[in-house]
């Protein structure tokens, strides 16, 4: 269209062009569309300019060889001049004139077109003025139409709603009409139903077709089902109605007999379809089973017929619970073990749960209601089969005579109860995943249990006194077996005890442990509620307790026993104020004898120490580790527990103490057993002794008991007869046996103590050494080159006790080689020796009169201002 009419105008225009006597025309429709003034303004001059429009064109071409020119000869640009100035004679635009006529025309008819369309447009508004006023009044009148409108509907729906409840009430009086109808007529049929059953009791000859055809059981049973519900409802409100005697009397009669022979008519119905349902079950008749058990739930809504069905199962037959027994327990006698009993629990259970899903599918298909046919399985199966089987497996043991460890213990009865109730509790877990109604399963499995759990706790307590008391006579029997086989029982005094008190063994308090483990994981399993799994777990730790007291301290008392002895034979042996050679010989070697028992002993014990030790920190760790977490949520049992256990410990800590004691009288004793160098009767017994070496064979060998200090300390070791000789810088043969003998004996106490309690027993040694050092060292004289080997001991006692780390003994012993430099020093440099050190001025003093020339240099007058 717009390449139309551009062609028009152009055309138009350009024929008013050519003629100068027609003037250009312009109108208006030539400005509508998509006009262009460009389009316009070629069209006018089209005819005009056509030299002009094609000069535009090449000028474009031409534009860019403008440089080209510039850069041609002079002779070239002079040419072009002279051209031009020879065409600026000719005018440079011709067409002007009819141009500016053209222009001026145009512009005239477009004024003019102008002031036409405004008159349009005038126009134009004022119609559109008139008719939105009309419109505006149509909308109005429009408006109250429709709310006239809107009222008549508003009308119209309230009288239709008026007239649609009108309806629903006359529908409802006449449904309700008809149900009274319905009801009616039916109660007016069960009226003549039941006087069939109202003649005479037992008469049921003359009963109508329905209860008669058995292609009518279904409709029978329903009719029977209400006319006893029909003569109930009627008794029951004759009974609660205020009425004359006799006519009570005579309606509850009439109707006692109706419901006598309706009962009696429902259960030969009942039996009968119970027969046909049999009949249905053994052909495997689903559908049959199905619609005699729809019938059957008219019937005190099916209980009976769920409960003959569930009743006649193969699972409850007599040989399946019977294969059961020999599938867990075994052969008949024989002692049953509680893997194989959890294996033929599994397999058991695992068969019982495949029959139930195989019945669950037949009893969705058969039962209107499966779920309550499921409940009375599942019942019926953990209230007979189950129990039956648990019965001959778990036999209440008696307390008071629990069946002997030969044939299992107590244990082997809650190892087999653990294994039963675990099963158990699964099997019930897996019935219930199968499906068993509303039946509370885990209560019931739970009620099989009650008479055992009943007693649990008191069967664990017994179960560990059994089991202790059988690995005590084990323990027992194995050293008497030990001791006869080497020929030792009944030689001492302290056999019988060594026999009651079996040495401690780690093992054996692990053993004890391990039962311990074992009692508290089925308190775990039995005891759900935290309260009631702490106060089990208490009174199991307890018997543990009391175990691990009992032995450890029977033990140590061995030990001490062991001690005891050896210091009876150290007493036995001692030598009186005066003896024969021979006596003397023989004492001699019964001491040797005593002092290797004192020896052995102080091991022994020190080995039991050590044993105990061990036997607690594992009885420790095991608190801490396994019950602990059982303890802490019920408050106040962990902390009883631990006071429990600390007080359990506290008695064999008081063995152990006293059995320390003495093995510091052992190791006392054998340092100083006759420790009288001077006196007659050691005098005389060494030279015996020394006179019977060439003819008796007493033991060689130095560090023996009588030689210690006693024997091995020479009254000369401290006051050599010429002081002008070069002095011997060696410890005395006396300190070094004493010396050897500690570091000996005391290598089983560095091994077998541990923390506070190896620091107290050597400190207690070492101010026992310190104190018997000092007595004895009283006993002698001192020179000063005796002086200067009494400092050489007293450095080797002093580097030994260091191995003590007993900052208490190092004190002393170093003030001790203080106190021997009264021996080496000048009677006149006594008193400055001691100045400064106050403390060990009267242990100074002792010594000073031990000096050999104390008398003769009248150090008693002399240095009595310095004791003052």
């Amino acid at each position: 269209m717009k390449e139309i009419r551009d062609g028009s105008q152009a055309n138009h225009m350009s024929k008013s062009a050519s003629s100068d006597s027609n003037p250009l025309v312009l109108d208006v429709d030539d400005f509508k569309g998509n006009f262009s003034f460009d389009d316009l303004f070629g069209n006018l001059v089209t005819e005009l300019l056509p030299s002009y429009l094609e000069k535009e064109a090449d000028s474009s071409e031409s534009h860019g060889n403008i440089v080209g020119i510039d850069a041609l000869s002079n002779g070239n640009l002079r040419s072009n001049a002279g051209k031009s100035a020879q065409g600026l004679s000719s005018p440079l635009f011709p067409e002007v004139d009819a141009l500016l006529s053209l222009f001026k025309n145009s512009s005239t008819q477009l004024v003019d077109l102008k002031r036409q369309v405004d008159g349009k447009l005038n126009n134009l508004k004022k119609e559109v003025a008139v008719q939105d006023l009309k419109h505006r009044k149509t909308l109005a009148e429009l408006e109250k139409g429709v709310d006239g409108l809107f009222g008549s509907f508003a009308r119209l729906d309230s009288r239709i709603s008026s007239v649609g409840h009108t309806a629903a009430k006359i529908g409802d009086h006449l449904q309700s009409a008809d149900t009274q109808r319905e009801s009616a007529s039916q109660t007016i049929e069960l009226i003549k139903y039941l006087m069939e059953f109202n003649r005479s009791p037992g008469d049921l000859t003359a009963l109508s077709p329905l209860f008669t055809d058995d292609n009518r059981v279904a409709e029978a049973a329903s009719i029977a089902q209400k006319l006893r519900s029909f003569a109930d409802e009627d008794i029951g409100r004759q009974k609660t109605t205020v009425s004359s005697a006799v006519g009570n009397a005579t309606s509850s009669k009439g109707l006692e007999v109706a419901i006598s022979n309706l009962q009696e008519y429902c259960n030969e119905l009942e039996n009968r379809l119970l027969a046909r349902f049999d009949a249905a079950t053994q052909k495997r008749d689903l559908t049959r089973m199905g619609e005699y058990a729809k019938i059957l739930s008219q019937f005190n809504r099916g209980t009976s017929a769920m409960q003959h069905y569930v009743g006649l199962r193969p699972m409850f037959d007599v040989e399946v619970m019977n294969a059961d027994a020999k599938l867990v327990l075994g052969d008949e006698g024989a002692q049953p073990s509680p893997s194989n009993v959890a294996k033929g629990l599994s397999s058991m259970f695992k068969e019982i749960t495949d029959t139930v899903r195989k019945e669950a599918a037949t009893i969705a298909a058969v039962f209107p209601s499966p779920k309550d046919v499921m409940s009375i399985l599942v019942q019926r199966v953990l209230e007979d089969r189950v129990p039956k089987l648990l019965e001959k497996l778990l036999q209440k043991p008696s307390l008071v005579n629990p069946p002997p460890m030969e044939e299992g213990g107590l244990v082997l009865y809650l190892r087999l109860l653990a294994v039963a109730y675990e099963k158990t509790q699964e099997f019930s877990k897996d019935l219930r995943s199968v499906g068993c109604g509303d039946l509370d399963v885990e209560g019931l499995t739970e009620s099989l249990f009650l008479p055992h759990k009943d007693i649990y706790v008191e069967c664990e307590q017994a179960s560990l006194k059994q089991l202790y008391k059988a690995k005590m006579d084990e323990l027992r029997t194995e050293n008497q077996l030990s001791s006869e086989s080497s020929g030792t029982i009944g030689r001492s005094k302290g056999a019988s005890m060594a026999l009651s008190n079996p040495e401690i063994s780690v093992a054996v308090v692990t053993e004890f442990v391990r039962w311990n483990e074992e009692a508290t994981s089925r308190c775990s399993l039995f005891s759900l509620q935290p309260a009631t799994l702490a106060a089990s777990v208490k009174v199991v730790f307890t018997c543990l307790l009391d175990q691990v007291s009992q032995y450890i301290t029977g033990g140590l008392e061995r030990a001490r026993d062991g001690l005891t002895e050896a210091a009876a034979l150290r007493e036995k042996h001692l030598l009186g104020t005066s003896v024969s050679r021979r006596v003397a010989a023989a004492a001699a070697s019964a001491a040797e004898n005593a002092a290797a028992a004192g020896e052995s002993s102080f091991r022994s014990f020190m080995l039991a120490v050590q044993r105990c030790g061990s036997s607690v920190a594992i009885l420790q760790q095991y608190f801490v580790n396994s019950l602990s977490r059982l303890l802490l949520p019920v408050d106040g049992a962990h902390a009883a527990s631990s006071e429990e256990m600390a007080t359990a410990m506290s008695r064999a800590e008081n063995v152990a103490c006293k059995g320390l004691q003495q093995c510091i009288e052992t190791v006392m004793a054998e340092v100083l057993s006759s420790s009288h160098p001077k006196s007659k009767v050691g005098n005389s017994w060494r030279k015996d002794a020394e006179g019977l070496s060439e003819t008796a064979s007493l033991p060689q060998g130095r560090g023996k008991v009588e030689r210690l200090l006693s024997t091995e300390q020479k009254a000369t070791d401290y006051r050599s007869p010429d002081d002008g000789i070069i002095p011997d810088h060696r410890p005395t043969s006396a300190c070094a046996c004493v010396v050897a003998y500690l570091s000996r004996v005391l290598e089983s106490a560095f091994t077998g103590l541990e923390g506070l309690n190896k620091q107290a027993f050597l400190t207690e040694l070492g101010n026992r050494l310190h104190k018997a050092l000092l007595n004895h060292w009283q006993k002698l004289t001192f020179n000063p080159s005796g002086g200067l080997r009494l400092k050489r001991d007293i450095t080797e006692y002093g580097e030994f006790v260091r191995s003590f780390n007993a900052p208490q003994i190092d004190e002393k012993f170093e003030q001790l080689g203080i106190i021997a430099n009264v021996f080496i020093v000048a009677p006149e440099s006594l008193g400055p020796l001691f100045e400064g050190t106050p403390s060990i001025k009267k242990d100074a003093q002792r010594f000073i009169q031990l000096r050999d020339d104390y008398k003769s240099a009248k150090l008693a007058s002399r240095l009595s201002s310095l004791w003052h």
